[in-house]
């Protein structure tokens, strides 16, 4: 069984899916509707959406005849949480080390 993290990342890899999950963020829509603004046919929409379902990125259920998908947005906690443990780096900034380097180096050519 693969690594919950590694199936979310793998989902959201897809310009696609992370389109749907925007749209989503708004409400939750039919399948059609989520279909409407992708050039793709509605198997292929299928098919993403069954990938961010398996992912648990997303719920779907049938209400009468229309299939309605809603975001699950529990699933990326732990993709979240793991991601979170690399903002304890600072950014580096470039501004900054330029000076330094400059400061270090006044020919410019980093011989000194």
């Amino acid at each position: 069984m693969a690594d919950p993290i590694d199936t979310v990342f793998s989902a959201l890899a897809d310009p696609t899916r992370r389109a749907i999950l925007s749209m989503l963020l708004e409400d939750d829509m039919a399948v059609t509707d989520v279909a409407e603004p992708f050039a793709m046919s509605l198997a292929a929409i299928s098919k993403h959406l069954t990938i961010l379902t398996r992912a648990g990125l997303i719920s779907q259920e049938k209400r009468g005849r229309v299939k309605w998908c809603k975001l699950q947005p529990d699933a990326m906690r732990a993709t979240s949480v793991w991601m979170q443990s690399f903002g304890q780096f600072e950014p580096v900034n470039l501004d900054a080390f330029e000076r330094f380097l400059a400061a270090e180096l006044p020919d410019g050519t980093g011989q000194g």
